[in-house]
């Protein structure tokens, strides 16, 4: 069973200039010579984490980690101007431009996967590679599993209270009840559900693993709630089922498509519907894992589908 890489720090960090207000922080760690990987974190806002740079032989691979816009350290932290889908895709370009990377093997589980699935298909010759984990794909299905009726089902003390939470709720449309409540003139409203948003999100990925706080909500915390609903109240700023219908454009893209079973924040539906889009993609389905690359099976399911990549592949940039 494959586990993470030892620790490695970058060779070379930067911040990108976007055109605009975003300073998109950028760093390179294992071979410049390798195959370049970029990255796509999860969230959204949720940032990189030295252990990500793991995934990859730092012999074989030239790491590329960034945090999305407000997101880690790019700054300004939590700014939502000029700050999409389209607007990440764009950036992504823009590394890749700045590295005179002509392809490179994209990377990401969560929303990464949609922003990696994303931008591959708006920039199918610029990809050698997508390995995707825990398939989520912006429909509408998704958001109501996650933030309607679905998960809370599992979990209905930790949904109970976010729903209290949230002065006059609706029920109806949890997310823009959320989205105005974090907007109000009441702070102590703005805080108490931010709070009880991120630890709902906290409970459905963590599970049993999941232990609350008591900690007052700090405003780079608020922001970060800011963030999650800004995507998911504008629907990732994707098109209905667009990830899907656009998946023909990928069918020359080796593809690795890794799935927990247990994943209650992305269902496993959402991963067989990718692999039916995408046929010719290895579907690995990962009985006892859940929704974080953490966990044995996860890692060495991520980190065998890396080195297989690179065993295969013969890189000419």
């Amino acid at each position: 069973m494959k586990t993470l890489y030892p620790e490695i720090q970058p060779f070379n960090s930067f911040f990108l200039e976007t055109g605009d207000q975003h300073r998109v922080y950028v760093e390179q760690s294992g071979n410049p010579e390798g195959i370049p990987v970029i990255f796509l974190h999860g969230g959204p806002c949720s940032g990189t984490k030295p252990h990500h740079r793991q995934f990859f032989n730092p012999q074989r691979y030239h790491i590329i980690l960034f945090d999305q816009r407000g997101c880690g350290l790019s700054l300004p932290f939590g700014e939502l101007e000029n700050n999409t889908t389209q607007d990440l895709c764009a950036d992504i370009e823009r590394i890749r431009t700045q590295l005179n990377i002509k392809q490179w093997l994209v990377f990401g589980g969560s929303w990464g996967g949609a922003l990696a699935l994303y931008y591959a298909q708006q920039h199918t010759d610029k990809v050698l590679g997508l390995i995707i984990r825990a398939v989520f794909l912006a429909r509408q299905r998704d958001l109501e599993w996650f933030a309607k009726d679905g998960v809370g089902r599992i979990y209905p003390e930790q949904w109970q209270r976010l729903i209290a939470s949230i002065p006059n709720a609706s029920h109806h449309n949890l997310v823009e009840d959320c989205y105005e409540a974090l907007w109000s003139k009441d702070e102590v409203t703005q805080r108490r559900v931010a709070k009880e948003w991120l630890a709902w999100g906290a409970q459905v990925a963590l599970g049993n693993d999941y232990h609350p706080t008591d900690e007052a909500i700090s405003e780079k915390t608020l922001k970060q709630a800011r963030m999650e609903l800004h995507y998911a109240k504008h629907c990732y700023f994707i098109d209905e089922n667009q990830l899907l219908a656009n998946c023909h454009l990928l069918t020359s893209i080796p593809t690795v498509i890794i799935h927990g079973r247990r994943d209650l924040v992305c269902p496993i539906e959402a991963g067989l519907s990718l692999h039916q889009a995408l046929p010719h993609a290895d579907y690995i389905i990962l009985p006892n894992a859940g929704h974080i690359a953490q966990g044995e099976d996860m890692i060495d399911a991520l980190v065998s589908a890396t080195d297989r990549f690179a065993e295969n592949h013969t890189f000419l940039n």
